[in-house]
């Protein structure tokens, strides 16, 4: 199992908690400093969708400008916005036998993916 963030994330952090306490391994795939692939990305939007992989909730992309926004209007732009701005990817995103299960963390699904 690899669980894609950043360390100092609360909900990267809850997830990893929850994990250990679930005797659960993983390896941690720091994308801040080990960044992340445009072939990565693209298997997480075909899983989840690319709308959902940004964190339109997250500073990195409020700090931008309403019509920078409305310019990532494809999961080509968004590639290329999130490989530029990886604190912008929604996280964690939990990968297990190479293949992503989960983003984001609620306690009840990690429960029904992770028997």
């Amino acid at each position: 199992m690899i669980v894609y963030g950043i360390p100092n994330c609360n909900t990267v952090k809850k997830a990893q908690d929850w994990l250990k306490a679930h005797q659960q391994d993983f390896e941690f795939h720091d994308f801040k400093k080990k960044g992340i692939t445009a072939e990565k990305l693209t298997e997480w939007f075909n899983t989840f969708g690319w709308e959902k992989v940004i964190n339109k909730n997250g500073l990195t992309f409020k700090k931008l400008a309403k019509e920078e926004q409305a310019e990532i209007n494809s999961a080509d732009k968004a590639i290329v916005y999130l490989m530029q701005n990886t604190s912008a990817i929604k996280r964690p995103i939990i990968e297990q036998n190479g293949k992503a299960i989960l983003i984001g963390f609620v306690e009840d699904t990690y429960k029904e993916k992770l028997k």
